[in-house]
């Protein structure tokens, strides 16, 4: 298993693409910190972790509060000894268009999806500064890279993160950690509008050379990768899993 004996941390870990990447990491042999505002230990993920025969901790956690993250990663090493990797993958969607959009709209969107991970990265980067390894990937989106309609907040956070991964993966390189970022089109909850309604499915379907939407297991196998020993020479780079709809 080629992330036996490493310790990942997990956010937004309770469905989506969080429950499925944590199962993938779990499978190549990693244990696990399970993330989430609402996560419980009878969640399926937690189960899920468990039946692999990996250990795992359980924290809700808001990722836009500094301290509980802190609170987060320092349980992590009293647990596990080390943080090896952090999949930042905390996210929510408030869509409205700008002229209607409200400040609380604004502000939670940009708390959680830019300054949550911030707050992740900061937290996990002194341990991981001391090992002199670790392996950090980003969720940014085609929102974040193209823009979208009715959705600038949403926009800007993933902007942000695509941005912020850049610099942190300049900054933390010299202490061999490595910063990435993906940009997944699969289909979740976040997405079920543009899966399900016609109207938006199409026009999705006309820009995905692949034709068809990611499941939330097809971006496991490329989160385990970036945290894999052969991708230690990878850093600072945008990956696209979304059937080709973005080609940088």
């Amino acid at each position: 298993m080629v992330l036996q004996g490493k310790t990942a941390i997990v956010t937004g870990a309770r469905q989506g693409i969080g429950e499925a990447v944590a199962l993938s990491l779990a499978e190549a042999g990693a244990d696990l910190v399970l993330v989430s505002r609402n996560i419980k230990i009878d969640d399926q993920v937690v189960r899920a972790v468990e039946f692999t025969g990996r250990r795992v901790l359980v924290r809700q956690v808001d990722v836009s509060r500094h301290d509980q993250v802190s609170e987060m990663v320092e349980r992590t090493i009293e647990t596990f000894g080390k943080v090896d990797i952090l999949f930042n993958n905390a996210g929510i969607s408030k869509p409205a268009m700008l002229w209607k959009m409200t400040e609380e709209q604004w502000d939670e969107v940009i708390n959680v999806n830019l300054k949550g991970t911030f707050n992740c990265i900061q937290a996990v980067a002194k341990p991981m500064m001391f090992q002199k390894a670790g392996a950090i990937i980003n969720v940014t989106s085609s929102a974040g890279l193209l823009g979208t309609v009715g959705q600038v907040n949403y926009t800007a956070a993933k902007g942000g993160v695509h941005a912020l991964t850049k610099s942190a993966a300049k900054e933390l390189a010299r202490y061999g950690i490595t910063v990435n970022v993906i940009a997944p089109m699969a289909e979740t909850d976040m997405t079920k509008t543009i899966v399900t309604d016609p109207r938006f499915r199409d026009k999705y379907m006309e820009r995905i050379p692949l034709g068809r939407f990611a499941t939330p297991d097809e971006i496991g196998p490329v989160v385990v990768f970036l945290a894999s020993d052969g991708a230690r020479y990878i850093t600072g780079q945008t990956i696209c899993v979304d059937g080709g709809m973005v080609m940088l």
